[in-house]
């Protein structure tokens, strides 16, 4: 965690642009908004976590499904309910309209329409496990993303979760060189990351 300076308002945090973030002296860096007084401070990714949003980055503008500009990866920041009230999801698959919207700051407000799909590659431990299934899942569901993909290099799997009446329900589990399935995005199978994750004997 990361005290604030001074008292930073979340209307104060969300109208910062590079140049004002710099004149603050706030952390240089990805940060959560927790309150007025608190920032999270997140750590550089592991080298795998890294991999793996590359590598889902890749296969999804390689096969024509996304636009390479609307997928951001480890950079851009969505507005959700409780706390903390800002998220850096590890891949993003943007709208149209966010290019205009975000173009000072690639910051989701909850004004704008919500991103199209957010993926979290879970790390290790039982801290991790809970955020990435339990507290993200409540706020990317409250946003009301239609789409929330986990994926867990610990048991090699992809689960993809679907929005329905406002809740998120399992759409499936793709896991070993199963192809993965989308509801969203496209009709067509995408290349699994999976055989990266696979330890050999």
């Amino acid at each position: 965690m990361t005290q604030a300076i001074r008292k930073l308002s979340f209307e104060e945090y969300a109208s910062l642009d590079a140049e004002t973030w710099g004149e603050r002296g706030l952390p240089e860096g990805r940060c959560e908004y927790v309150d007025e007084w608190e920032l999270n401070e997140l750590p550089s990714e592991s080298e795998l976590n890294d991999f793996l949003a590359r590598y889902l980055l890749f296969v999804l503008a390689s096969s024509g499904v996304v636009p390479l500009r609307l997928i951001a990866i480890h950079t851009c920041e969505i507005e959700v309910f409780g706390k903390p009230k800002t998220r850096f999801p590890d891949l993003v698959i943007l709208q149209e309209e966010h290019l205009e919207l975000a173009k000072k700051r690639l910051f989701i407000r909850l004004t704008m329409p919500a991103p199209r799909l957010v993926v979290e590659v879970v790390s290790p431990g039982d801290d991790n496990y809970q955020r990435d299934y339990e507290a993200k899942r409540e706020q990317y569901q409250q946003r009301g993303i239609p789409e929330y993909w986990l994926l867990n290099p610990e048991t090699a799997a992809i689960a993809v979760l679907e929005l329905k009446d406002g809740q998120y329900v399992e759409f499936g589990e793709f896991q070993g060189a199963a192809l993965i399935q989308s509801p969203k995005i496209s009709k067509r199978s995408h290349s699994p990351p999976n055989k990266f994750l696979q330890q050999e004997d």
